[in-house]
């Protein structure tokens, strides 16, 4: 790492929610903050749901997103490096962003180490306790069989109904992401913990909660939940030493 850049974490955009013109105020913000940071970033994460509904049919591609996917492809173009991590929204992806955008795309989380820090990135859902439903719901949507048979529907049909369920999947939860449940009940503090008991992290770096946490773990282990840019506005700077959880001025 040059000592003057740094490492970028965010998510949780969920661009289309709750309606186009919505989604466009936030995009054109997220562009400008992208834009504010390329001058400093050594690499971006966007850590899941990007997109509050994402499927790529074999010849179509949810219509809108042009400024978020230019500027990704401006960063990209310009040597700096974008990892993306799917979420429980956006999990249908294929390989658009890997081909348009030279961005590579994971599916679990992932181990990386800058400046001698050992990091664990993840969106964060179906890890931890409980959630049981969901964790069936998410292997059946992973499974190539049912991926092929949403395909099959026309669109205008398949993306209507995902966007129908978005929606509630959004409003079921919004009251349990406004508030910290404690340690003994955030799943993603116990998952951490878990993982630190067979191998060292210095920094757990996940999304999906929407609510921004920073939790010290250990003296030396630290959980970041990257909180969201619906209402927080919220995203992580790892600056060779130290990760902090900042605000927007937007």
């Amino acid at each position: 790492m040059q000592s003057n850049k740094k490492i970028y974490f965010l998510s949780d955009f969920h661009l289309g929610a709750p309606n186009a013109a919505d989604s466009l105020v936030r995009e054109k913000m997220i562009v400008r903050f992208l834009d504010e940071i390329k001058k400093d970033a050594e690499v971006i994460f966007i850590v899941g749901d990007l997109f509050d509904f994402w499927f790529e049919y074999k010849h179509v591609v949810p219509k809108g997103y042009t400024r978020i996917l230019g500027k990704l492809a401006e960063l990209t173009d310009a040597g700096i490096p974008v990892h993306f991590f799917v979420g429980n929204h956006d999990m249908w992806m294929t390989d658009y962003f890997q081909k348009e955008l030279n961005i590579p795309v994971y599916f679990e989380p992932k181990e990386f180490e800058f400046y001698g820090k050992k990091f664990l990135v993840g969106h964060g859902d179906g890890l931890g306790p409980g959630d049981h439903g969901y964790k069936f719901i998410k292997k059946v949507f992973r499974n190539p069989v049912c991926q092929w048979l949403f395909g099959i529907l026309p669109p205008r049909i398949g993306i209507g109904l995902a966007n129908y369920f978005s929606r509630k999947s959004r409003a079921k939860t919004v009251d349990v992401e406004e508030k910290f449940l404690g340690e003994d009940n955030e799943w993603l503090i116990i998952y951490s913990k878990e993982i630190l008991q067979q191998k060292h992290f210095d920094f757990f770096i996940f999304g999906h909660r929407h609510l921004p946490i920073d939790f010290k773990l250990k003296d030396n282990s630290q959980y970041i939940n990257l909180g969201d840019w619906i209402k927080f506005f919220t995203y992580a700077v790892f600056d060779g030493e130290k990760v902090s959880l900042l605000t927007y001025d937007h």
